[in-house]
């Protein structure tokens, strides 16, 4: 996980879910970040099928908990990076974290081992 504020979160601006930008904007060189959603400040999800930045209310069929003949018309987001966007979520998908960031995601094992209940 890492911040970018103004200045630094500029070359995101206008890119599209499903697009892949320059992963030098989290310091990592030469890598590749695809963009795979996001959310604004309020948690409306970002939708790859919905174009633009917008906010629009959409008729949907299909995902997580819905049945298969149940429709829910649900606030969503566009595809589009704009700066209402607060979270977005990216996979890298060419290069590696730098070695301290690799140290700070990964968990810390415990020194004893966990003891079995009876």
């Amino acid at each position: 996980a890492q911040e970018l504020k103004d200045r630094a979160a500029q070359p995101l601006l206008g890119s599209r879910i499903g697009s892949v930008i320059d992963a030098s904007v989290i310091g990592v060189a030469g890598g590749k970040l695809k963009v795979t959603g996001g959310s604004d400040k309020s948690g409306t999800p970002m939708r790859a099928d919905v174009h633009g930045g917008v906010k629009k209310y959409v008729l949907i069929s299909t995902g997580i908990g819905n049945r298969s003949e149940a429709r829910v018309r649900k606030l969503v987001r566009g595809n589009m990076v704009t700066e209402e966007i607060y979270q977005l979520n990216c996979m890298l998908i060419e290069g590696a974290l730098p070695e301290k960031q690799v140290e700070a995601a990964a968990p810390e094992a415990s020194a004893e081992p966990a003891k079995k209940k009876k």
